[in-house]
C-alpha cells in the first residue's frame, strides 16, 4: 500500500480496514485452534473409551476362562484316586465271575460281594465315572480301544472286531482314564 498520495481520512480508513482484517484472522486462528482443541480432546476420549472398552472385554474373557478352568480342575480332581480304584473295581468283578461258578455253595456270598461292589460303583459313580460300553461283535476303533493282541476270528463276521473284552473302560465326564482292553479278531 502506497500512502503518499491518500489523505489522512483514507489512511485511517485503510488503517481500519487492515485491523478489522487482522482482527478477522486472529478470531479465526483462535476459532480454528479452539476447533482443534475440541477434536483433539473428543480422539483422545474416543481412543480412551476404546482403550476401556478393550480392557474390559479382556477382563471378562479372563474371568469366563478361569472360571471353565476351575470346572474343569474340580471335575477332574479326583481322577488320581478314582484311577487307583479301578483295579479294586476289576477284583470285584472277578470275584464275582468265580463265585457265581460256585453259585450252588455260596448263594449268600454271592450276594454278599455283589452289594459291596454295587455300593462301590454307586460311589464312583457320583463322582462321574462312567464305564465306556463295549461288547463283543462291535467294531474294533483305535481311538476307543487298546488292544492286547489279535486272534483268528472264530467267524467270518467278527474278522476286524472285538471278539473279547479283557478290561473294562471307563470315563470320567468326557474324559476316557481308562481304555478298554480288548481282543481282535482276524
Amino acid at each position: 500500500m502506497k500512502f503518499k498520495n491518500m489523505s489522512k481520512k483514507d489512511k485511517t480508513e485503510d488503517i481500519e480496514d487492515l485491523e478489522n482484517n487482522v482482527e478477522e484472522t486472529v478470531n479465526e486462528a483462535t476459532q480454528t485452534e479452539e476447533i482443534s482443541i475440541e477434536d483433539q480432546l473428543k480422539e483422545e476420549l474416543g481412543k480412551e473409551k476404546d482403550k476401556f472398552l478393550r480392557l474390559f472385554a479382556e477382563f471378562e474373557n479372563y474371568k469366563k476362562r478361569t472360571t471353565k478352568e476351575r470346572i474343569e480342575l474340580f471335575r477332574t480332581a479326583g481322577q488320581d484316586v478314582i484311577q487307583s480304584l479301578l483295579p479294586v473295581m476289576d477284583d470285584f468283578d472277578r470275584a464275582i465271575n468265580e463265585i457265581s461258578k460256585t453259585q450252588d455253595q455260596d448263594n449268600e456270598l454271592l450276594k454278599g460281594v455283589e452289594l459291596i461292589r454295587n455300593k462301590f460303583k454307586s460311589t464312583l459313580n457320583s463322582k462321574g465315572l462312567e464305564e465306556v460300553a463295549v461288547e463283543v461283535g462291535d467294531v474294533f476303533s483305535a481311538d476307543d480301544h487298546e488292544a492286547i493282541t489279535q486272534i483268528p476270528a472264530p467267524s467270518d463276521d467278527l474278522k476286524g472286531k472285538i471278539v473279547d473284552v479283557i478290561e473294562k473302560g471307563y470315563k470320567l465326564g468326557d474324559k476316557v482314564i481308562r481304555f478298554p482292553k480288548v481282543i481282535t479278531g482276524f
